[in-house]
């Protein structure tokens, strides 16, 4: 930008990304002329708005610079009217019954915060620009908008609570986020071999392997030098993209690893790692490798996640929720932290919503990943403040009172404020929170705008709340204080120490009132609420009607993706388990004729003989029981089409279908092990997750 941009023209494009302001036409069209400039000088042709519509994934159109002047002579030209504004198609993105397929006109707007860049494709460059999506009447069709609105309500709640607290100066207030990426990789040529890999992005048969991840070796171990070679071309791709990926390693399951670039801005950090994605899906494809993003790919085996750390600090770059070195930041830092408090407490049921999805449904309260019940984990020595603050043990106007209760940095050890529980859903590492129930596959623009809303309306109920005991006439910080004890008492059910994984956390999750939402269905009803939607349109994220969108697109896609799964393991058994089988039971049968015929020509009935007739037994026991369960599971199917969209459906999938494909799958895996590996044509979990 210094470089292709007149100097005023550069410091206003820098107002506009630090403050937010609104950037003129005029200004936007010597941008648009430097950014082609920029482009083209390495080599691009085309330009496109790229966007995040309700997909889950990113979209792009196309279009050249190339165009002709009133005289047929081609030109290369980008005005800013194309960088502000672009218009795609809209009638086929998920619109949740905003739209209809004869309206069709749908706007890309130019998000200048986000840095626009180059993607390598085919044999050429392609200039990316970061945008938002909306329709003709300027309703959000895309996870982006929502995500921008909820880090403008952030930023002016904060703003708001700091002048109370005394601090002066702070121009905006951001959001900060980093993602740590959990995938698996498996050699292509296996995926290829399995239909529900190719359509589902997870295994629906499959017999677990004798060893999985029992021994805990592989986490953290060696990386195999065909996956480090990904690895690195992946990094470096990155980084020409300007994100700079931090950390690199084998994660718990076989086959499975992560990636976590570094922290950034919220919005920036929920473009970068749909690219993050994007490129290692690309890159595991040239290196004959199958990304596998599904939360839950191989049963039976750890899941993926993705890890959303999450901040809130200033423009002038203070972190709110970095532990200070005197009295007054760490108060500033406990009224912060018992914000986010408040707001997990008050909105856990629509945080879990954020997180709802077919794959995390599989995932959600696994071994590997934390359950449905969110919960938040602050560690012993927060815990001891805490605590100490609502007995009334602690005194602000006190000179380091607070800090002699451990929040200072030890002399020796610069120690974190917190041990690591890797159970926790919402678990706070020493500056920062880390929700952990993130799923792999999910973009986390929509965790990110929950978190966001739900700290700006905990932060401005506690400055109210701190206003109003000064306005009648109390002390600044006796009025910090009352408020900090009062809420800190009402917020302790969600602050939970122990084992997120253990049967003690469902029995306090009752005790204590917290929801435990099992399913996508039962979550997605929370959007429902009337209180719910209060909040998003108080703070101007998002209006009734993009709810609704949002309940209607969220639900669509989990029973389409269930259908897509029950239709692919239906595929499945008839084309390969079933024939499989019947051909293999056919061998054996002739097989056990030949024995018995010779058996009764010698006179001798012995040992094989009878195991021979066992095996062909239960074979033919366990055949005859798939058989029968996959006419069931063809009736499921079948019933699927007669009932309402919406909730009626959506729950019917996760009672009914989802159970009937549980029960065939635990057969066809027991047949796995019963048929010779000859006759078996699926590529077996021992091949896709330890052969490299």
């Amino acid at each position: 930008m210094r470089k292709k941009l007149p100097k005023e023209v550069y410091l206003a494009l820098q107002k506009t990304i630090k403050t937010g302001n609104k950037l003129s036409e005029e200004i936007a069209g010597v941008v648009a002329h430097g950014m082609k400039e920029w482009a083209m000088e390495h080599g691009a042709t085309h330009y496109t708005h790229w966007f995040q519509p309700m997909t889950g994934s990113t979209a792009e159109k196309h279009d050249a610079f190339l165009t002709f002047d009133n005289h047929g002579a081609p030109i290369e030209r980008f005005s800013g009217t194309q960088l502000i504004q672009g218009e795609p198609d809209a009638s086929s993105f998920p619109s949740g019954g905003m739209r209809t397929t004869f309206e069709a006109r749908g706007y890309t707007a130019w998000d200048p915060t986000s840095p626009a860049f180059l993607m390598k494709g085919g044999k050429g460059l392609t200039l990316c620009i970061p945008t938002v999506f909306i329709s003709y009447h300027g309703e959000a069709l895309d996870e982006k908008t929502p995500l921008l609105r909820s880090m403008s309500a952030v930023s002016k709640s904060a703003i708001k609570l700091l002048s109370i607290l005394g601090a002066e100066g702070v121009t905006r207030v951001n959001t900060f986020a980093g993602s740590e990426q959990e995938y698996f990789l498996v050699d292509r040529k296996f995926y290829s071999m399995r239909p529900d890999l190719v359509m589902s992005g997870r295994t629906l048969l499959g017999a677990n392997p004798p060893k999985g991840q029992q021994l805990e070796d592989h986490y953290f171990g060696s990386i195999p030098n065909r996956v480090l070679e990904f690895m690195q071309e992946v990094e470096e791709e990155l980084y020409q993209l300007g994100i700079p990926a931090k950390t690199r390693h084998n994660e718990v399951a076989p086959h499975q690893f992560e990636i976590a670039p570094i922290y950034e801005q919220a919005n920036i950090a929920a473009d970068h790692n749909l690219l993050v994605m994007e490129v290692m899906r690309r890159v595991a494809e040239r290196k004959g490798f199958a990304l596998l993003l599904h939360e839950k790919p191989f049963d039976g085996i750890n899941g993926s996640g993705k890890h959303n750390n999450w901040s809130i600090g200033t423009a002038e770059g203070m972190n709110l929720l970095e532990p200070g070195d005197t009295p007054e930041s760490n108060i500033q830092f406990l009224v912060f932290l018992v914000a986010v408090l408040k707001g997990i407490y008050k909105r856990s049921a629509v945080l879990r919503a954020s997180i709802a999805s077919i794959g995390n449904d599989h995932r959600l309260g696994a071994n590997e990943a934390p359950p449905a019940v969110v919960t938040v984990f602050l560690g012993e020595l927060l815990e001891k403040v805490l605590d100490a603050i609502e007995s009334g043990k602690v005194d602000f106007a006190t000179e380091k009172q607070v800090l002699d209760l451990g929040l200072a940095h030890l002399p020796i050890l610069n120690k974190d404020y917190t041990d690591r529980n890797r159970t926790s859903p919402f678990a706070f590492t020493g500056n920062k929170f880390e929700f952990r129930a993130v799923g792999s596959s999910q973009p986390i623009s929509v965790p990110n705008m929950v978190l966001n809303t739900l700290m700006a309306e905990a932060m401005d109920e506690l400055a109210d709340e701190i206003q109003e005991k000064i306005d009648s006439g109390v002390n600044k910080d006796a009025a910090i204080q009352e408020v900090l004890r009062a809420e800190i008492k009402a917020t302790k059910p969600i602050r939970y120490q122990g084992d997120n994984y253990s049967e003690d956390l469902q029995q306090a999750a009752a005790d204590r009132g917290l929801p435990n939402l099992k399913n996508t269905p039962q979550a997605m009803r929370t959007l429902l609420d009337e209180d719910t939607r209060a909040m998003f349109a108080r703070y101007d994220v998002l209006s009734n009607q993009e709810m609704d969108a949002r309940l209607n697109t969220r639900l669509e896609r989990y029973v389409k993706g269930i259908d897509i799964e029950a239709r692919t393991l239906q595929l499945m058994l008839k084309t390969f388990v079933i024939p499989n089988v019947s051909e293999y039971q056919g061998e054996i049968a002739n097989s056990f004729n030949g024995l018995v015929e010779a058996a009764d020509r010698i006179g001798v009935a012995g040992k094989t003989l009878k195991s021979q007739g066992d095996h062909l037994k239960e074979l033919a026991e366990n055949l005859g029981e798939v058989i029968d369960l996959t006419a069931e599971l063809d009736a499921v199917i079948e019933k699927m089409e007669s009932y309402e969209e919406g909730f009626e459906v959506a729950d019917y999938c996760a009672d009914v279908v989802l159970p009937t494909m549980n029960k065939v799958r635990e057969v066809a895996d027991r047949l796995e092990f019963m048929v010779d590996r000859d006759k078996w044509e699926l590529p077996t979990y021992s091949e896709m997750l330890f052969e490299h």
